[in-house]
């Protein structure tokens, strides 16, 4: 029996004369393959309106960035500045960016610098939030140490004190050594109840995505950017599940119901079910997008639906870093804030979450929200003003 190839059943069911068919007998060409899978650029093919969006439809507080750095847990040192603020400014006159908050401003003297280079010479559009002097938590008198350096921070003049997931995934009882520190520690109490008292909100990174507590094998979604940085995976050890975190997170917030807390990236989960359950649960609870249109963007219809039920209570944010490759969606500058307006105000479909070549995250494209207006300008500007005392 005669085995054809696709171009002789093709030319056949075309009706071809035989001599034309002889033309059909050649191979087809060889397929490249073994394409390394960092090398592949895949070009969608769908024809879709593209939206520019050059300027937000309102003045946007950015309540998630980080444009200064402390030296770091346990080290020495001043303050670490990417960017002056003049370079700063300039994307924000051009982006329609009324307020950055940045959430990294330290503690102690750090503190002290980054609020005397950025908060003080522009108060309306500089925020600087401060952070825990973690110390060793050995030492009897942690707990009032903690209280004692959030009063300290306000009267230095920060407006609300940032938690990293250093707390729950890093700190350990000698800072670096022994067991790892859960988040409900009590022996936090008085900086949760401190912040309450002083009317300072608490802006609280718990975990990671849910991917980054798994495997890094041909089953996560995120391998490329875990094998890039494997030190980025809570995979094994003695690290706790991204669920455990959370709750123990809920837990400090059921139990310190006059704190204000902003839990950033969408309290560090991609079930919006489950975060709208918490929501529910704890009306001091507030959430920002910072780094997560990536996630909200592949599920339109739920996050609009989000968006619609708690307008109120969420944030916008990006997590934007002034300078650096290591987070392609976090590098601030016109881009960023460019894809961010465009998810918000458009129904644009199938774009990049980032700006970067190739899918940073994960090798998917996003939908816009198309939000209208009355919703736009809560998530833009008016939740913030109520969070920082503005309005």
């Amino acid at each position: 029996m005669q085995t054809w190839n696709r171009r002789q059943w093709l030319a056949a069911a075309g009706g071809l004369s035989a001599a034309a068919q002889l033309g059909c007998q050649r191979k087809d060409p060889p397929v490249k393959k073994g394409v390394a899978i960092d090398e592949y650029e895949p070009k969608s093919m769908l024809h879709v309106p593209e939206t520019k969006v050059l300027r937000s439809r309102f003045p946007v507080i950015d309540v998630h960035t980080h444009l200064t750095f402390s030296p770091g847990l346990g080290k020495q040192g001043g303050l670490i500045e990417p960017a002056p603020p003049e370079e700063i400014l300039a994307v924000m006159d051009r982006k329609n960016i009324r307020m950055m908050v940045d959430l990294t401003g330290g503690n102690g003297a750090v503190l002290d610098q980054a609020v005397s280079r950025w908060q003080k010479p522009h108060p309306d559009r500089f925020a600087c939030f401060t952070e825990p002097m973690y110390g060793q938590a050995a030492d009897p008198s942690y707990a009032r140490l903690q209280g004692d350096e959030i009063e300290k921070a306000q009267r230095a003049g920060a407006k609300g004190l940032k938690v990293v997931k250093t707390l729950g995934l890093v700190l350990r009882e000698n800072i670096t050594a022994g067991r790892l520190i859960k988040v409900d520690d009590p022996r936090f109490d008085p900086m949760w109840e401190a912040c309450g008292a002083l009317k300072m909100p608490v802006a609280i990174h718990t975990s990671d995505p849910e991917a980054f507590f798994l495997p890094i094998d041909r089953f996560n979604e995120r391998y490329e950017e875990l094998n890039a940085h494997p030190d980025w995976s809570f995979h094994g050890q003695d690290y706790p599940s991204d669920r455990e975190l959370q709750e123990a997170r809920n837990r400090v917030i059921a139990r310190h119901p006059k704190t204000t807390f902003l839990c950033l990236h969408i309290a560090d989960s991609e079930n919006l079910a489950l975060v709208s359950e918490w929501m529910d649960r704890y009306p001091n609870m507030l959430v920002e997008i910072g780094a997560r249109i990536g996630e909200l963007g592949r599920q339109p219809r739920a996050s609009r639906k989000f968006f619609d039920r708690f307008r109120d209570r969420i944030l916008f944010g990006t997590d934007a870093i002034p300078k650096g490759d290591e987070y392609p969606q976090q590098v601030f500058g016109d881009a960023l804030y460019e894809i961010y307006y465009r998810f918000l105000e458009t129904e644009d479909e199938y774009f990049d979450y980032a700006p970067a070549r190739k899918p940073p995250q994960g090798r998917w494209r996003i939908y816009g929200l198309g939000l209208p207006e009355p919703i736009l300008k809560q998530v833009y500007y008016r939740n913030a003003e109520r969070l920082l005392g503005l309005a």
